[in-house]
């Protein structure tokens, strides 16, 4: 059985109801940071959107494939021109270490991180870096079928050449006129047909690290190629759902689009999702900004903006306080209401757990719980979730007072209710206790999801999925 769920399609830029393509298989993929530098709060909203998002599906009974690539090579400094140093190469260069050294040492703060705001780890969380061979692949079939060239050793997209038949810049808005008078020529562009035309293979300088062997030159894939290599490999020719930033809209996934459609004759996904950005001071916040802060800082307290430390459960309920698709600009105040936000609705939950049932009942929490999926239906409206979860909360504050009363059978739906919608779907946890109980806890929680999930696929019959899904 299909379900209600509505997304926002950023290719078509309306809702649209979702339809997986092989039901109850969901193929899911989100991009991945770039790991030179620590995680900051601009990489937590992603990495929870897109959480809410598999844990709903999960809860709706899907199977789903989440994968979430890590960018190891081929980020360039100009993301839009596709030069400069690669972002890895000159952080290992900066700190005197092996670039596989730095790309390890944030990944492994990226996770630790991630574990702390209590995000399901995705089921592949592929490297650039170990799938060179799928990337000459797909370079092969690029220019095989006359949408790339080479010159000296390396690999570009013909744009133009692409455009004649399919249309670059349906993804961004971005109309490719406008590109062409808009475009400057930088050093090491003058070997492109066009300037917005974007390396699949760059020939590496003899000082270049990370290098490999190829049918072009000894280099390194473009950034862009990475994406679109390892979504097809892991997920199939066509899949059900892309996700990301929204900065990441143009270049990257534009050429993502372009790349799929080139090797394919056909796109790879059905459903774009963007989420919108923080923003600190009404700027974007980014590391290439330099206005960033990183979620070790937001923890500790320790950077000069902050007033106090931020829980990692703060910072989850500050970004589900706002729609995905909506900015989010940081204060300290903003934070601060998310953390009496979020304390209040544990308090209610807390005491919730403690009150006894009355031989009557009062309490009708069927209405409550229906709205709900009906704003997790809707685009996984969030802030709407917990606008009703905290209707719960006045729920139990009445029968605290007596105001309300209710029987066993009502307690234990609103019991229910809050386990489902605060700790299983917008993955929330109570943070008070600080104890290595706790964490056994979470991760009951998170084994509890999966099994629940299996017994659910079980039920579903034998079902088949294309190739490439399993």
């Amino acid at each position: 059985m299909q379900n209600n769920l509505v997304i926002y399609n950023s290719l078509s830029r309306k809702k649209e109801t979702f339809k997986a393509i092989n039901y109850p298989f969901v193929g899911l993929y989100v991009c991945g940071p770039t790991v030179y530098s620590d995680a900051h709060l601009g990489h937590a909203r992603p990495a929870i959107i897109f959480d809410v998002l598999h844990r709903y599906l999960l809860h709706l009974g899907y199977k789903v494939r989440y994968v979430r690539n890590i960018t190891d090579v081929g980020h360039l400094e100009d993301e839009t021109a596709g030069e400069g140093e690669d972002r890895i190469t000159k952080k290992a260069r900066q700190e005197h270490l092996e670039p596989m050294e730095v790309v390890q040492k944030y990944l492994n703060t990226y996770h630790r991180n991630l574990d702390q705001l209590n995000t399901l780890p995705p089921s592949i969380e592929p490297r650039a870096s170990g799938h060179i061979i799928e990337q000459q692949e797909l370079i092969k079939e690029i220019l095989e079928k006359g949408y790339a060239y080479e010159v000296n050793g390396s690999v570009y997209f013909d744009v133009l050449k692409y455009n004649e038949k399919y249309k670059y810049g349906k993804l961004s808005g971005r109309i490719l006129e406008d590109l062409q008078s808009n475009t400057r020529t930088l050093e090491g562009q003058d070997e492109k047909k066009n300037s917005f035309d974007f390396a699949l293979w760059k020939k590496a300088a003899p000082e270049h690290i990370m290098k490999w062997p190829s049918p072009w030159s000894v280099g390194f894939p473009g950034w862009h190629l990475e994406c679109s290599a390892m979504s097809v490999k892991y997920l199939g020719d066509v899949f059900d759902i892309h996700g990301g930033g929204m900065d990441l809209q143009f270049p990257h996934h534009e050429c993502e689009i372009a790349q799929s459609t080139a090797a394919h004759g056909k796109e790879s996904v059905n459903y774009w999702m963007h989420n919108n950005m923080i923003t600190i001071n009404g700027q974007k916040m980014a590391r290439s900004l330099g206005n960033f802060i990183t979620l070790d800082q937001l923890f500790s307290g320790n950077h000069p903006v902050l007033t106090q430390a931020y829980s990692p459960m703060t910072i989850r309920f500050f970004i589900l306080q706002a729609h995905y698709r909506s900015t989010v600009d940081f204060s300290n105040e903003a934070l601060q209401a998310a953390e009496k936000g979020m304390q209040k609705l544990m308090k209610a939950i807390e005491t919730l757990n403690k009150l006894k049932p009355s031989a009557t009942s009062t309490v009708d929490i069927d209405k409550l719980r229906k709205k709900c999926y009906e704003a997790l239906d809707d685009d996984l409206n969030s802030p709407i979730v917990l606008s009703h979860l905290f209707e719960g909360v006045r729920i139990v504050n009445s029968l605290l007072d007596g105001t309300e009363k209710t029987d066993e059978t009502g307690l234990q739906s609103l019991k229910e209710f809050f386990n489902t919608f605060v700790f299983e779907i917008l993955g929330l946890k109570d943070e008070s206790s600080g104890t290595g109980d706790e964490k056994l806890t979470d991760e009951l929680m998170k084994i509890i999801i999966e099994l629940r999930q299996e017994a659910k696929n079980k039920k579903s019959g034998q079902h088949r999925i294309r190739s490439g899904m399993i």
